[in-house]
C-alpha cells in the first residue's frame, strides 16, 4: 500500500494520541530507514533513544529468532534459563546488586515508586500511607495516572483526574529547593539526570553530587530515571556517571531491547529491591525468556562495539559541527554525548515546520515543547553520516 493510504487508515482506526510526521517507515538498517515507496531517510531520533544499537542489529536479531524458536514466555510462575543470566549481566554492567525486570519505561517508574514507599515504611519507619516522594519541575517519567499526578505540564493532566497524592515538585537543578522540601515523611527524590522530553536540559555541574549528599544527610533514597539518558546515550553508561554519582535505584528501558521488544528494569541495592515478597509486585511478561535473551545481547553489543565510548567521541565531533551553525532562528544548542537540542527563538514560529522541512530532505528529527528540535541518532552512526545530517540541518536552519 502507498503511504497516503496507510496514513488515512491509521487516522481512521488509531486513537489520535500522537502527532507523528507523515513518513511511513517500512524497514530500517543501521541509522537509515525506508518508507513504503522506498525513499531513504536518516533517523536522527532513534525512537527516543531506544535504538542506540541501530535498526535491526544482526546479532540481536539472530538471538531473537533463536530464542523465539525455543520459548518466548513462561510467566514468573515458572523459572526460565535466560532471566538469571540477564539479571547477572545487567547488574555487573551497571554495578548494582539487584534488578527487577518489567516491560515499559512507565512500568519501571511505577516499580521504583512502589519500592520507595515500601522502603519508607519498612526501613525508614514512615507511618503507613504518609510517604512523600519529591520530583522535579518539567519532568517526564511516563503517562500512567500516578506518573502524571506529579507532572508540572498541565497538558498531560487535563481530563485525567483525580490524581495520586504523595508527591512534591521542586525546581529542576536547584539543590537548595530539594533540601527545603524534605520532611520526616520524605522517602525518595526522583530525577532525570538530563531532562529529555523537556528538551535535553542539562543541570549545572555539581547538582547531582549535591543531590546525593542531601539524600544521604536526610535518609532519603536517590532515584535516577535513565530510561532515555542511560545505556550510552550521553557518552557514559549512565548520565549520572558524568558526576561519578551512584543513585540508590535507576530505571532503565528503551535501548535495553535495542528496539526489538518492550523491556525495562530497575537496578538497585538489596536494601531496596530486596524488600519485595512474592505477590507484592509483578508482571506476566516481565523477565520472560525472549526479553531476557534480547536484553543480554543488547548489552553485549553496547560493550563489544564500544558504543558508549563511540557516543562520547562522536558526540564531541557533532558538537563541534553544530557550533558552526550560524542561524538567526536558533537561540541555543545544548547536548551531551549523541543527544542534542536545537532551541529555536519564538519568532521562528515553532519547531514542527522545520522538522517537516528536514524530513523532505531525508533527515528525521522531532520537535518537543514547540520550540525545540531534538537530535538523538543511533550510536552506530559514522562521522560521514553525521556530516551528511549536519549539512541538511544547515540547509534548513542556517542564514
Amino acid at each position: 500500500m502507498k503511504s497516503h493510504e496507510l496514513i488515512e487508515m491509521e487516522n481512521k482506526y488509531v486513537a489520535p494520541n500522537y502527532k507523528p510526521l507523515d513518513v511511513v517507515i517500512e524497514k530500517g538498517e543501521g541509522v537509515w530507514v525506508y518508507d513504503a515507496e522506498g525513499n531513504k531517510y536518516m533517523d536522527f531520533l532513534a525512537a527516543y533513544s531506544a535504538l542506540n544499537q541501530g535498526y535491526v542489529h544482526e546479532r540481536i536479531l539472530n538471538v531473537l529468532v533463536d530464542q523465539a524458536k525455543k520459548c518466548t514466555l513462561t510467566s514468573r510462575a515458572f523459572r526460565n534459563t535466560q532471566l538469571p543470566l540477564f539479571a547477572k549481566e545487567l547488574c555487573e554492567f551497571t554495578g548494582f546488586e539487584m534488578m527487577l525486570p518489567m516491560n515499559s519505561g512507565a512500568e519501571a517508574v511505577e516499580t521504583v515508586l512502589k519500592t520507595a514507599r515500601l522502603w519508607g515504611e519498612k526501613v525508614k519507619g514512615v507511618a503507613r500511607d504518609k510517604s512523600e516522594i519529591i520530583v522535579c519541575s518539567n519532568n517526564f517519567h511516563g503517562r500512567t495516572i500516578t506518573i502524571i499526578s506529579f507532572t508540572s505540564d498541565e497538558e498531560y493532566k487535563e481530563g485525567f483526574g483525580p490524581f495520586t497524592p504523595g508527591f512534591k515538585i521542586v525546581e529542576y537543578g536547584n539543590a537548595d529547593a530539594l533540601k527545603d522540601a524534605i520532611t520526616p515523611n520524605t522517602v525518595a527524590f526522583m530525577v532525570e539526570p538530563i531532562q529529555g522530553e523537556a528538551g535535553v536540559i542539562i543541570p549545572k555541574d555539581g547538582y547531582l553530587k549535591d543531590v546525593r549528599q542531601i539524600c544521604d544527610d536526610n535518609n532519603v533514597l536517590f532515584i535516577a530515571d535513565e530510561i532515555q539518558s542511560g545505556l550510552g546515550r550521553t557518552g557514559k553508561v549512565f548520565a549520572c556517571d558524568w558526576e561519578d554519582v551512584k543513585p540508590d535505584m535507576i530505571t532503565i528501558g528503551k535501548a535495553l531491547s535495542a528496539g526489538f521488544y518492550p523491556i525495562s528494569a530497575v537496578v538497585g541495592t538489596k536494601e531496596t529491591l530486596g524488600l519485595f515478597t512474592p505477590g507484592q509486585h509483578g508482571s506476566t511478561f516481565g523477565g520472560n525468556p525472549l526479553a531476557s535473551a534480547i536484553a543480554r545481547e543488547a548489552i553485549a553489543v553496547l560493550k563489544d562495539e564500544k558504543l558508549v565510548e563511540r557516543s562520547h567521541d562522536l558526540g564531541e565531533y557533532l558538537a563541534g559541527k553544530l557550533k558552526e551553525l550560524n542561524s538567526s532562528l536558533v537561540s541555543e544548542i545544548r547536548g551531551r554525548g549523541l543527544w542534542f537540542a536545537i532551541e529555536l527563538k519564538k519568532e521562528a514560529g515553532g519547531a514542527r515546520k522545520y522538522c517537516e522541512q528536514l524530513m523532505e530532505k531525508g533527515l528525521l528529527c522531532k520537535e518537543t515543547h514547540e520550540t525545540t528540535i531534538r537530535l538523538a541518532p543511533p550510536l552506530t552512526i559514522t562521522k560521514e553520516e553525521i556530516d551528511w545530517a549536519v549539512e541538511k540541518l544547515f540547509e534548513v536552519l542556517a542564514d
